[in-house]
This record gives structure tokens, C-alpha cells and sequence, in this order.
């Protein structure tokens, strides 16, 4: 029983995640997956969420932010990532490396490095319970 709740809870996850990736971020990305979701027990309304984000060559994101409440841990798994988080400078990350997103920061800046190779990052999100979207594209 355990199991299939938590398969059920995943599957709800899920299709919430890949809900809330905005249709010219899924234009671009070759994968968005959600890989780990779980209320935080010592953290009353809190839950982690973690999604590896592929890119292909040249693949980028548009301009967009998280959940309000999100804090967000992203860790370069394969490649390189340019990052540009606010009105900070643009940094490449290269594999083994990391950067954060404090709630309510607006990410400028999310692309693959390079137009030759792919990417990929793990993201992970420490965002209120409550919050079902994700990420939010930029209005134009």
C-alpha cells in the first residue's frame, strides 16, 4: 500500500513538474525529468524536489522564475551551463560544479555552454508544499 501511494504521489508530481515547464522551455530542452519529490518531515509545509535538466547542444531556456518560495540548488552533472541569476554576472559551470537561486530570483541566464555538446544539470528545489508551478516563463 505504502508503495503505491508513493508511486501515485510521484505519477501527481510528475504531471504537475512537466505541467508547469512553459512550452518554449520544452521547445528547447530535449528533457525535463523529475527525479526525486518528498514532503520534508521536520520542515511542516516544505517539500525537496529534484529534476535533471538535458540540453542539447545549444540548447537554452527561456527567461524565467521559480516558485516564490523556492530555493533551488543546481549542480552541473555532464558539460557546461551558463548561468546569469538576477543582475550577477554570467558564469560558466562546468561538470562537478554548482550554483543556488535564493526565492524569488528572476534566472536571466540558462543555456548549454556549448553548441557542439550536450548538458545536463541536477536542480534541486526546496519550495513550499503548496506551490504546484514550478517555473515561470517571462511575460514578453
Amino acid at each position: 500500500m505504502r508503495s503505491t501511494v508513493r508511486t501515485c504521489c510521484l505519477g501527481l508530481v510528475l504531471a504537475v513538474t512537466v505541467r508547469c515547464v512553459p512550452p518554449g522551455l520544452a521547445q528547447s530542452l530535449e528533457d525535463v525529468k523529475l527525479v526525486f519529490e518528498h514532503a520534508i518531515p521536520n520542515i511542516d509545509g516544505k517539500r525537496l524536489v529534484a529534476v535533471v535538466v538535458n540540453y542539447p547542444a545549444g540548447g537554452k531556456s527561456a527567461p524565467h522564475r521559480h516558485a516564490g518560495s523556492a530555493f533551488i540548488y543546481a549542480y552541473v552533472l555532464s558539460g557546461a551551463i551558463r548561468s546569469q541569476v538576477d543582475d550577477g554576472p554570467a558564469h560558466v559551470y562546468q561538470t562537478g560544479e554548482g550554483f543556488y537561486e535564493e526565492p524569488g530570483a528572476h534566472h536571466r541566464i540558462s543555456e548549454n555552454a556549448s553548441d557542439k555538446n550536450p548538458a545536463s544539470l541536477l536542480a534541486v528545489f526546496v519550495v513550499d508544499s503548496a506551490d504546484t508551478s514550478l517555473t515561470t516563463p517571462d511575460r514578453k
